[in-house]
């Protein structure tokens, strides 16, 4: 098991082995010298560790950042046991606790957002310092906000209901075969995830008012997946929450408005962050 933090300012990936045979890709940016045993962990979707390569390089140039990527995505390895958000929020308290990282901010997008909660709820070694929560799934809103399940649409489908700007939809006819094949695998990771209820667990809303840390919901508010009634819902849930929209931007506000975005993150944080 790793139980040393290299010092470094510049982007480095690595495995970091936890327990039980588990290892954990991580991808580092920042100094972590400066932030003095604290930092940002940052938590990415379905569709991979791409999609917060951006928010990840622009965080960086105030703090440590390290991102992830959730065992069954982009080629890792997946534990036949290790299949649900409780098990990924495990995962990554243990890896807070082998990196000696205190206070982190744990910044997450979507399914990353239900781990992020999950996390919370089981940091009995007070890790974490907030939270930001970015569209994030996860709960049962019991009828108060119509929700869309993915699994019954194709990419082309659910592109136009994720993002506000269809013209920063790839285009599949431009990826490679090799980038195919990793979205798949993406998706299947995603379900497996997801559970048979898919996305969100029925009982987790009713236990959030046990996440006493301060926390950031924010929402793209053109989500035709997650409606911003699903995003209240989520920040009236927390206590200590409080909810912000993204103008112009869908499912993944990070994507398509990562100025608005950033801006919203580092006004919450304020020199929580450095």
């Amino acid at each position: 098991m790793t139980d040393s933090l290299p010092s470094f300012s510049t982007l480095s990936s690595r495995l970091v082995e936890l327990r039980d045979g588990l290892s954990i890709a991580v991808t580092e940016q920042g100094d972590v010298d400066a932030a003095g045993g604290k930092g940002v962990l940052l938590l990415h979707g379905g569709d991979g560790p791409a999609t917060v390569a951006g928010l990840a390089t622009a965080l960086a140039d105030r703090t440590y950042v390290i991102t992830p990527t959730h065992p069954g995505f982009d080629g890792q390895p997946r534990p036949d046991w290790f299949d649900d958000p409780t098990d990924l929020a495990l995962a990554y308290l243990d890896l807070l606790d082998t990196l000696r990282l205190r206070d982190v901010v744990v910044i997450a997008s979507s399914l990353g957002g239900w781990i992020a909660t999950q996390m919370a709820l089981h940091d009995t070694r007070g890790r974490l310092g907030r939270l930001v929560l970015i569209n994030a799934v996860g709960i049962d809103t019991d009828g108060r906000a119509k929700t869309v399940d993915i699994r019954e649409l194709s990419p082309a489908e659910i592109g136009p209901l994720a993002f506000h700007d269809p013209t920063l939809l790839p285009d599949p006819a431009t990826l490679s075969e090799e980038q195919l094949v990793t979205a798949a695998a993406n998706r299947v990771a995603l379900e497996i995830y997801g559970g048979e209820r898919f996305n969100h667990d029925p009982k987790l809303r009713r236990r959030l008012h046990r996440v006493t840390l301060p926390a950031l919901v924010l929402w793209g508010e053109e989500d035709g997946v997650l409606p911003t009634a699903y995003g209240r819902l989520y920040a009236d849930s927390i206590p200590n929450a409080h909810f912000r929209t993204v103008a112009k931007a869908g499912h993944l506000p990070h994507l398509e408005q990562p100025d608005l975005t950033l801006a919203a993150i580092e006004e919450f944080l304020g020199d929580k962050a450095a």
